[in-house]
């Protein structure tokens, strides 16, 4: 009787999710990326884009912040926003919601091939084919640490989604966890 009931409650939960996710299929993907408009384009980059990540919604508050700390008469924006690296050894934010680039860092020697933000909204982290893991306070604008990361070049990352951590991987062939402080 007890397993019957298992499967039976399995299925039901199979139903309600097939039917949750094509619904979500349907208005999400379809219903926008099949219309082929594109919302904004956002061109500060001066060579070939490596990466594009959103901005966690707690970082917000952050963002605002780093704006008003360069221009105090900013007004204050919702988003949404992104992070990206790219060729020309820069990491930019944009505020999708206008179309244009908030923040510029400087400080990688070599392609950025990743750039995230940390989940706390804080910071950015990016590695890049200069072997570093680089950690930034974009309120700043500066590098506040740099960590020789691999032998060869890095090439991704990501935050474990509850632990104090962060993996690298690399042309070396190593994956690497890295624990944050």
């Amino acid at each position: 009787v007890v397993d019957a009931f298992v499967a039976w409650l399995s299925s039901l939960f199979s139903c309600i999710y097939a039917e949750f996710g094509k619904q979500w299929y349907q208005r999400r993907v379809r219903g926008e990326i099949a219309t082929k408009e594109c919302k904004v384009e956002l061109r500060e980059h001066d060579h070939v884009v490596e990466c594009v990540a959103w901005a966690p919604d707690g970082c917000t508050a952050h963002i605002n912040e780093a704006i008003q700390a360069e221009n105090p008469r900013a007004g204050k924006s919702d988003g949404p926003f992104l992070v990206s690296g790219s060729r020309d050894k820069t990491i930019k934010v944009y505020d999708v919601s206008t179309g244009s680039c908030i923040i510029s860092l400087i400080g990688h020697d070599n392609w950025v091939r990743q750039a995230i933000f940390h989940p706390s909204g804080k910071m950015i982290v990016s590695c890049a084919d200069d072997k570093t893991l680089r950690v930034w306070d974009f309120k700043n604008r500066r590098c506040t640490k740099t960590i020789a990361a691999h032998e060869h070049f890095v090439t991704c990352l990501d935050f474990h989604k509850s632990a104090p951590y962060v993996i690298t991987g690399s042309v070396d062939q190593l994956c690497k966890v890295w624990e944050c402080r």
